[in-house]
Order: C-alpha cells, then structure tokens, then sequence
C-alpha cells in the first residue's frame, strides 16, 4: 500500500466516522438538478507525504495525473485564467462565454510585483529565490487576493504554497481553504508533488517533503457511497516517478516531461457527480 492510499483511507475513514455534517445549513454548491450539494467534514486535516520515498498517487482509484500536470503547467507556466489555454475541460462549468474564469489562479501568479532586486511575477521570484536566496524563510505564493476575489469566477482553494530549503532539499507547504476529498484530494497532491519536483530539479535541489494543509476536508452527500466503494478496494504499491533530467529550464517542462512506471490503480466504475 502506498503511503498516499494510507493517508486516504485514514482521512476518509475519520470524515465519515466522527466528521460534521452542514444538513442543518444554507449551502452554496448544488447538483446539476438544483438540489443543494450537502458536505460531512473535519477541520484542519495535515498530511505529510515524503517525496524521496515515493510518489503520492492512489491506487485505490486512478487519478488521471497527466490531466492533473496539465492543468498545474496552465496555472504555474502559462499564467493563464482562460480555459482555451488548458486542454481539458475540468474549468469549463466556471468560464465565461470568452473562456476566462475571471482574476483567479494562473492570473494572480502572473501579476508581477515590485522587489529590490528587481520587477518579478510570484513564479519567478520563488524560482529566484531558489537559487540566490535558497536560505530565505520568504519564499512563498499566495493567489487568495481579496483585492480581485469580487472578479474570480471560483475563489481559490489551493491558495498558498511555501517553500523552504534545507541543506539541498526543498520542502513545500500547500495550504488549502477547501477540499473535496473524493474528486479533487489525490489530484492536487499530485500536482504539488510533481511542482516540487519540478522547482527542486531546475534549482539544483532534490525534493524532500510536501506538508498538505486542509482547512475543511469534506464528502459530498452524494459522494459518499461512492468513497464507501473505494475504501473496500485493494491497493498496489506506489509507482516510480521520474522527470527528464535534461530540463534545466521550469518552463520548458511539458506534461510529456514526466513518467509514471508500474501505476496499477484499481478499477471504479462509478462517475463522480461534480457539485458546482
């Protein structure tokens, strides 16, 4: 079992078991039928995954994590907040008819800002930083900009990355407000650990651990039968990870540039309903 299924199942285990539900509430997402979209949740979930052990990706389930790099390159790389720049259709449901989700994401990681050392976007000052000032307790993105969140079309959820050099190990924090456990937990670790990797590789480092922070980890009322499902499944070891070693250059990563060998998630039958 890979650490990534343990941590799941423990998690999951712990929200249904002893979690809160909000039935008593007014709630903001609803089904695709209108009905409100009803969430049994823990506060303040810590997950640590030790990224020079393994990489953190279920087996219980298969995460699509190509799509998964897809879409961090659309947000990290291009800075972009329009979906005709991401080749996947997971944002359409939040775009406008241009295609944009308003200031959000890739948009505020583009912005760039004022420092002594020069004009930088939060991307190239943490890539920056990483190589002259990988001492620094300061490098770090934050993209939950309460000047813009009127203009987003989704506040962000992944909002806030730290990261902190040690020795010749980069570590990261992702902070997260919010958390669907079932369609987007494993995606997002995925994603941060493969970013790791990517900053750690382009900076001369190797990556030592992700801490993932969750405010309000949550199932969905219509999602628990389904977690339910894949608790009961058997899981496989963790697959082997590897970048191409050539890519000296964070933006000349591509989702090709990375490669997942003996990845044999379980099968699950069930679509996942997305509450919007």
């Amino acid at each position: 079992m890979s650490r990534a299924d343990e941590l799941f199942i423990q998690n999951c285990r712990e929200i249904l078991d002893t979690g809160v539900w909000d039935r008593d509430r007014e709630v903001r997402p609803r089904w695709e039928d209108g009905a409100p979209a009803h969430t049994v949740k823990k506060f303040g979930l810590v997950n640590r995954y030790d990224l020079t052990a393994e990489f953190p990706i279920l087996t219980l389930r298969r995460t699509y994590w190509k799509t998964a790099i897809d879409e961090l390159l659309w947000i990290w790389q291009k800075k972009s907040n329009n979906i005709h720049d991401l080749n996947a259709k997971i944002w359409d449901q939040w775009a406008d008819e241009t295609g944009s989700i308003g200031k959000a994401y890739g948009y505020q990681l583009g912005v760039k800002h004022q420092y002594a050392e020069g004009e930088f976007d939060q991307v190239d000052r943490v890539l920056y930083d990483l190589k002259h000032n990988p001492a620094s307790r300061r490098i770090l993105t934050n993209i939950y900009n309460f000047q813009d969140l009127h203009e987003m079309n989704l506040y962000p959820c992944a909002y806030s990355m730290t990261f902190n050099v040690s020795g010749n190990t980069l570590n990261a924090i992702l902070n997260q407000r919010s958390q669907d456990m079932l369609a987007a937990n494993n995606w997002n670790v995925v994603q941060y650990a493969v970013l790791t990797h990517m900053l750690a590789q382009v900076s001369g480092l190797r990556a030592g651990e992700l801490v993932h922070v969750i405010a309000d980890a949550h199932i969905y009322d219509r999602h628990v039968p389904i977690v339910e499902e894949i608790l009961t499944q058997t899981p496989t070891a963790a697959p082997r990870f590897s970048a191409d070693s050539s890519v000296t250059d964070f933006y000349r990563f591509t989702r090709d540039s990375f490669r997942l060998e003996g990845y044999t998630p379980a099968t699950l039958e069930a679509k996942i309903p997305i509450a919007i």
